[in-house]
Parts: structure tokens; sequence; C-alpha cells
């Protein structure tokens, strides 16, 4: 028997019309559509009179349900798997079932569309020929602290996701590690209060306050000057690369990638060692 297709459909994250012509052809010709919210994806689907039946696919549930999922597309049904906003696997449920379609070689189609994150890196006026996308900063203090002090050396521009009760806060623990550097905060990104605050994070922490503190955010920082990154730096990690076994020469192409600095003047440290 002819196994069925998987496909990853990217949908608005805001406004309903962003949505490609091929996504909605998509949907209405599948067998089942797994959402991750079947009362939010609900709209969606009237307003393109797509009727096809759909069932939960959720963090909670994603297990389960894909040991399910996957018995049907093996049977020969297709499947779309959407999320509540965006494309599928980015920062929402769909790796998984992934995944096991590989495991079990399952054609997979990703049908382009909606992202956060190119969205809002496209308009933020940072710098796009290198960014890295982080998705939510961990919950608590601790956690946060040590996972962006793994940053700090980083000099691409970083894209996090950020719920409205915790980004004054995030954006007040981004100060204190990173420095009072250039970022971009988006909110509302497609709909009708879509908003952008732009400046240094201190100035950015200074326009937002209650009125403003609603919606999905994505924050953009700007990377790691080059100069801050110091030859100390590069060099302790050095001698531990090369302590671990790896050439020198090894060595200097996973720090140069490390710090996204150049080689040239990771080797020029490296002949110190």
């Amino acid at each position: 028997m002819k196994k069925g297709i998987l496909y990853l459909v990217a949908t608005p994250i805001g406004n309903l019309e962003d949505i490609t012509f091929r996504a909605v052809r998509i949907l209405k010709e599948v067998d089942l559509i797994a959402a991750e919210d079947t009362r939010k994806s609900g709209k969606l689907l009237k307003h393109y009179s797509i009727k096809t039946k759909t069932i939960s696919y959720h963090k909670f549930n994603e297990k389960q349900r894909t040991e399910y999922l996957i018995d049907k597309l093996k049977s020969g049904k297709s499947i779309a798997v959407i999320s509540d906003a965006g494309t599928p696997s980015i920062s929402d449920p769909s790796e998984v079932i992934v995944k096991e379609c590989i495991k079990n070689e399952i054609l997979i189609i990703p049908i382009p569309g909606p992202s956060a994150v190119i969205t809002a890196l496209s308009a933020s006026g940072l710098s796009t020929n290198s960014f890295s996308f982080w998705g939510f900063v961990p919950k608590t203090k601790s956690k946060q602290v040590e996972f962006l002090q793994n940053l700090i050396s980083r000099t691409e521009t970083m894209i996090f996701y950020e719920s409205p009760k915790r980004v004054k806060q995030t954006l007040q623990t981004f100060l204190d590690i990173f420095g009072n550097r250039q970022i971009v905060v988006s909110k509302e990104l497609t709909k009708i209060y879509e908003t952008f605050f732009r400046g240094t994070i201190k100035e950015v922490l200074s326009k937002l306050d209650e009125t403003n503190l609603k919606g999905e955010f994505v924050i953009l920082l700007e990377g790691a000057k080059e100069r801050e990154i110091s030859d100390s730096k590069i060099e302790k990690l050095l001698r531990e690369k090369i302590a671990s076994g790896l050439s020198k020469s090894e060595a200097v192409k996973k720090v140069s990638k490390k710090f996204n600095i150049k080689k040239n003047r990771v080797y020029q440290v490296s002949l110190r060692i």
C-alpha cells in the first residue's frame, strides 16, 4: 500500500490574508488536519471554507497523537500539520512527527509561509547577514542567566520569543548580562496594533508599560562587536579545545565558528600557544 504524505503548512501569524494559495489548496485536499488548537484554527479554516476534518495535536498529546497519525499515514492517508500561527516545528509542535516520518520513510512536504522570526528580522534594522533563533528564554531567573551568559560573545543578531507577562523582566536580565546594546522588540506582528520598539535596551524598557504589554513578542538583540571578544577569551577556549584532543588548526576552526569571528584573528592568538 502506498503511504500518505505529511504536509507542514505555515499559517498566518495574525492577518488571515497572509496564507498562500498552495496552503489553502493543500488544507482542502488532505484527509486530516492536525492542529495545535482546533478552536483557533477553526477561524482560519472557516474563513477559507476549508471543511477538512481536524484533530488536536499539541505539546501535551504530541507523543500519543504521533503514533495515531503515523498509522494513518502508513495506511495511505495524507495529513497536514498546522500550528496556531506561523511555521510548524519552529517553537511549535511537529518535531516529533517529522522524526517519526523520517524513520518510517514517509514523505514530508513543507508548505512555506509566515514566520514571526523572519517577519520581525526583515523590519528590525539590525544586521540580517547572520542571525540565530533561540526560541523562548528559560522562565526561572537562574536558568535564564546561565542560558544568556553563553550568548554574550555571539556577534550575530539574536532572536527570541517572549510572552507579555515576562518581556520586561527578560529585557532587564538582558541589560544586566549584555549591557545596554541595541535591541528591537516587536509585538502583534501583521495585526492592527503591530508595533516595533527600537533603541537601546534601556530606551525600549522605558517605552513598555501596561498599555502596550499585550500580544506575543519577538525580541531581536544586537550581537557583540568583534572587538568586545578579548584575546584572552579566545586563547582560553583554544587551550580547552586543544586539551580535549583537537589539533591547533581544528581548534582554530571551532573557536572561529563559536565566536563568529575571522579565522585569521583566532590563528594569530593561537601562535601564543
